[in-house]
């Protein structure tokens, strides 16, 4: 017999550690009770026909999906067709999109045999012999033959040291190779932020540091491009954190990412010190702030140090070596759009390399899901039920919000409009004006209805600054360029570049000087110049950008004056 597990990503570069935990939990044979366990990946950009055609087509006599807030509806489509097609083959959910009111989940999602809830490594093996003849697997929801719901409880917790590690047992360089990886060395967190789902669980669990080095080390052999740890407050524990840190300092391979998710004001000398000391690029860390007002950090439970993280953020972004993600959330208690605007420009002004704008999820069993109805909070009826209007931020300001929040994504996320952003600052004075003034721009064009070469997005930005700032905006041609040409040495040349045309010869020139014993022809393929009248005389100014060495964290050429 085959047990299919079904995971259907957001993205292709994303994997689905569950699924993976949960095969692995089966033994090397692969056989439990007489089934065999196989996995099969999708993402919600393929068709809902072509993933039910193929798991019709493997033929399985069980199968598990593991369901998320962004693939839950994709789920309960497919579960309804399948049922259809094959009623003789059971169904079973996990994850956390049904892990909470089980029984009205049974009842939402009647082609569903069962629920397994809780920690699944223990579960889903227990789940296999049930359907060889043993008992109910503990933490399952599950339909007697009479139709009514039974609830088993859960298990004992896990011990992390007693699961398995899933990428040895399922390696394969050709799927792997391109993807970001996720994994887990710790369970629970120790905080009890009102809209997270880890908060529940306040059982903090570790794997032993012998196993964790082992694991990284597979990690940096195969030389994987990104792992993230799911571990939701990593520096937890300063003694892990240093350790681990200490680890792939000394093992670095030159190419493998890891990014963490940390409590900045956990960081502590010792900690920044050792981060100052890491190759550039071989660590990211995402900073959860969330709101800079006050009254809704303490309503959403989050102890935060807003001046202690301005500081720890502002020391790790002068090294230049380590990318910064800071994450806000838009639709909070208490947060209304001129506080949140605030929160932006306070975020902002940390100067991080992603800013992270995101939208409060009410999700089943956090704290905020039981809040919702006493502070007012409409949120949306299906997944990913996000926010719809609060007492104090309209529905209208939200989809202005996300107005800012694309600008944000293109403009500042990208890092490829680093001069441009800059420049137009220096005439608005507060982040938030001036992405919420690019957003309504962007939306009065009807820019976000279509897709947009490269180029496109510059020229935006100069038409917007024609009609904005008309008075300087033949200055901006020159910031606008630079971002151009930092990014790559296009073919095309933009038609908000200036020209350079009567420059050729002076270029060589300037080329050959610079480096007397490589062909001029050579040189030409390996860099670009571009030529800006000067700020400060009547001449010109020679700009070489060398795509043979770039910034690690932003990708940019590196840039100098001839």
């Amino acid at each position: 017999m085959k047990c299919l597990l079904v995971a259907i990503n957001a993205k292709y570069i994303h994997s689905n550690l569950a699924v993976y935990s949960l095969k692995s939990c089966v033994p090397e044979t692969g056989d439990v009770c007489g089934f065999q366990v196989e996995l099969a990946e999708y993402t919600i950009n393929h068709r809902a026909a072509e993933i039910l055609d193929d798991i019709y087509m493997r033929k399985a006599d069980l199968l598990c999906f593991s369901c998320y807030i962004w693939n839950i509806e994709h789920v309960k489509t497919l579960v309804r067709n399948l049922k259809r097609l094959r009623p003789e083959v059971p169904i079973w959910l996990g994850g956390p999109e049904v892990s909470y009111d089980l029984e009205r989940q049974l009842a939402l999602l009647p082609e569903v045999d069962g629920i397994l809830y809780g920690e699944g490594e223990q579960s889903f093996p227990q789940l296999l012999r049930f359907y060889g003849g043993g008992g109910l697997p503990a933490g399952s929801a599950y339909r007697d033959e009479a139709g009514r719901a039974v609830i088993t409880p859960p298990g004992a917790p896990v011990c992390m040291d007693e699961l398995p590690f899933v990428y040895e047992t399922l390696w394969d360089a050709e799927d792997f190779g391109n993807r970001i990886l996720y994994y887990e060395t710790s369970r629970g967190c120790p905080f009890s932020c009102s809209y997270c789902l880890s908060s529940i669980d306040k059982q903090l669990r570790f794997r032993s540091l012998s196993k964790v080095y082992e694991e990284l080390g597979f990690f940096l052999e195969k030389r994987v491009p990104q792992v993230k740890f799911v571990d939701r407050t990593f520096n937890c524990r300063k003694d892990r954190a240093l350790a681990v840190w200490e680890f792939l300092r000394e093992h670095d391979n030159g190419v493998t990412n890891f990014h963490f998710e940390i409590g900045a004001e956990l960081l502590d000398e010792e900690c920044l010190a050792l981060l100052e000391t890491m190759r550039p690029g071989l660590v990211q860390l995402e900073i959860g702030v969330q709101s800079a007002n006050p009254e809704t950090l303490k309503a959403i439970r989050r102890e935060s140090d807003l001046k202690k993280l301005r500081l720890v953020t502002e020391r790790v972004g002068q090294g230049r070596n380590i990318c910064q993600h800071l994450d806000l959330i838009a639709g909070l208690p208490y947060e209304d759009y001129e506080s949140f605007g605030h929160s932006f420009d306070e975020v902002y002004s940390m100067r991080p390399d992603e800013l992270q704008l995101g939208f409060l999820k009410v999700l089943k069993g956090t704290q905020m899901y039981e809040e919702a109805d006493h502070y007012h909070i409409l949120y949306q009826a299906e997944a990913p039920f996000e926010v719809l209007r609060t007492p104090w931020l309209s529905h209208e300001d939200l989809i202005c919000l996300k107005q800012v929040e694309e600008m944000v994504e293109i403009y500042y996320n990208s890092r490829q409009f680093l001069h441009s952003m800059k420049w137009l600052l220096s005439f608005f004075g507060r982040p938030f004006l001036m992405y919420e003034s690019l957003g309504r721009a962007w939306a009065a064009r009807n820019m976000g209805k279509r897709r947009h070469m490269r180029a496109a997005l510059y020229e935006f930005l100069l038409h917007y600054a024609e009609e904005e700032i008309p008075e300087a905006a033949e200055r901006f041609r020159k910031p606008l360029t630079i971002d151009y040409y930092l990014r790559e040495n296009a073919k095309k040349r933009p038609g908000f570049a200036p020209e350079t045309e009567h420059y050729k010869e002076e270029i060589r020139a300037r080329l050959k000087e610079r480096f007397p014993e490589r062909p001029v022809k050579q040189l030409l393929v390996e860099f670009h110049v571009e030529v800006f009248p000067s700020p400060v005389s009547a001449g010109e100014e020679y700009w070489l950008f060398d795509y043979g060495h770039r910034d690690p964290l932003t990708g940019n050429a590196d840039c100098i004056r001839l």
